[in-house]
């Protein structure tokens, strides 16, 4: 992986984001706990492994109309589940009350 090595706490939070599920999955109505780590703003800036998103498959890369991508569409990702920054503090503040 490019960047920074994760810490511990970092893989702590991935694991707890990930049995969450995938954040746009339960916007849709669904639990999806089949998941990998998005990395809102890159892997090398200070901080970047606690900026993350779970995402399916399909929400990360290979969606379509239906279930937009947020690669390669962040806009039209954004514009149906929220700003990934958002998103973010939303599943903390269920996950860390």
């Amino acid at each position: 992986m490019n960047g920074t090595t994760p810490t511990k706490a970092d893989k702590a939070l991935w694991q707890a984001l990930a049995a969450y599920g995938c954040i746009a999955c339960r916007k849709d109505g669904t639990i999806n706990r089949h998941v990998s780590i998005h990395h809102i703003d890159g892997r090398t800036k200070p901080g970047a492994h606690r900026k993350v998103l779970p995402l399916c498959a399909e929400h990360h890369q290979t969606g379509g109309m239906d279930a937009p991508a947020i690669h390669p569409w962040k806009a039209r990702f954004e514009q149906r589940y929220g700003r990934q920054e958002d998103l973010l503090a939303e599943m903390l503040g269920e996950i860390h009350p």
